[in-house]
């Protein structure tokens, strides 16, 4: 069962925290997405079905919010994380093949619309749309930086590409950036992902070739955090993007994810991870940070489509994995079992005709 809960015991929606509550058969999952500084999650396990998420309003938007945000019982907590995506780096080559780098855009100095109005409990999405409080170059004018949320109540597969396959342990965020003026020729975007986890908790990136062709064959880039031979949460996508809104294979951007690094000299400036895990998040938490580079060798798509969307996956436990689909099955069956029901029939057909031979003559004797 899973339910969505906006700003619970909040009534004013200048600020957005969604709460997600998913509840199994002896535990519960708690995904707090909010737009309160960077855009963060927060991922909380429990082992009780009743497991609840406490707020203190005023302590939270305040300038020390440590403390504001806690699981209750507390006891109840057996493993939690977080993700912030901070910053938007936008870069082009220089005719030395330099890359040259603009100013940043730092996520949690963005204003964020409510989004109250996206908010769909059927569907179990939402979407955190913004722009920055000071635009010099006015590159957002016409266009916005947008995160949208999705929760599952079971498993499947996405049916826009890339076909994310999920389960009810999982949920989507979708990273977009649509008619966002580059400020040079061939510009490239790239996100910047910070993770939080507990001490004695690695993490570790690998990646992993897709086996389906049925959907988008490619390679999936994951980052899992673990301990010993235990897998406690992930984060997944495929190393593609799309340059539209429907997209199609040819609409695709190629994603490069530049190492996954220890980033405690520049903490995730996000209140709902600063309210959770404390002040002292660098000393007494792990902070890791990844770029995800997006536009290829030269950023011509986003350059003539303004529109730029890439997917990933996060959750808790091992990372869904592909199998062969139905219809690919079907295929290989088709493919393999025709010669095979071919060289049968054709063998039983050689032995009437001898059979049928032989009997045509008479006995001698």
């Amino acid at each position: 069962q899973v339910s969505m809960q906006y700003n619970p015991g909040w009534n004013n929606s200048s600020v957005n925290l969604l709460h997600v509550r998913a509840v199994g058969p002896a535990d519960t999952l708690h995904y707090i997405w909010s737009s309160i500084g960077a855009p963060a999650v927060l991922l909380v396990a429990t082992a009780s079905q009743s497991s609840a998420l406490r707020i203190n309003w005023t302590q939270l938007l305040s300038p020390a919010p440590a403390g504001a945000i806690w699981i209750d019982p507390p006891s109840s907590v057996v493993y939690s994380t977080a993700v912030v995506f901070t910053k938007v780096f936008e870069y082009s080559e220089a005719e030395t093949l330099e890359e040259l780098f603009y100013p940043t855009y730092d996520l949690s100095d963005f204003s964020w619309d409510s989004i109250n109005h996206t908010l769909n409990h059927t569907a179990l999405t939402a979407e955190f749309t913004g722009v920055p409080v000071n635009d010099p170059s006015g590159s957002f004018s016409n266009g916005s930086v947008a995160f949208r949320v999705t929760a599952y109540g079971g498993s499947g597969r996405d049916r826009l590409l890339p076909s994310l396959l999920h389960t009810a342990n999982s949920s989507k965020v979708e990273f977009v950036l649509a008619g966002v003026a580059p400020r040079g020729n061939g510009s490239r975007f790239a996100l910047e992902v910070a993770t939080v986890e507990e001490t004695g908790v690695a993490q570790k990136l690998r990646s992993a070739r897709s086996i389906d062709d049925e959907y988008t064959p490619t390679i999936f880039e994951v980052t899992e955090s673990r301990n010993g031979s235990s897998t406690f949460s992930f984060l997944q996508w495929k190393a593609t993007a799309y340059g539209s809104q429907t997209p199609r294979r040819e609409d695709g951007i190629q994603c490069r994810s530049h190492g996954l690094q220890a980033a405690n000299w520049t903490l995730p400036t996000s209140g709902i991870v600063r309210a959770y895990f404390g002040e002292g998040v660098g000393n007494t938490y792990t902070v890791s940070a990844i770029n995800i580079s997006f536009g290829g060798e030269d950023g011509k798509v986003y350059q003539e489509k303004r529109y730029l969307s890439w997917s990933a996956l996060l959750g808790f436990g091992q990372p869904p994995k592909d199998t062969f689909s139905p219809l690919v099955i079907s295929i290989m069956a088709v493919a393999l079992g025709t010669p095979m029901a071919m060289l049968l029939v054709g063998g039983c057909v050689v032995l009437f005709a001898q059979r049928k031979r032989y009997s045509e003559y008479e006995p001698i004797n």
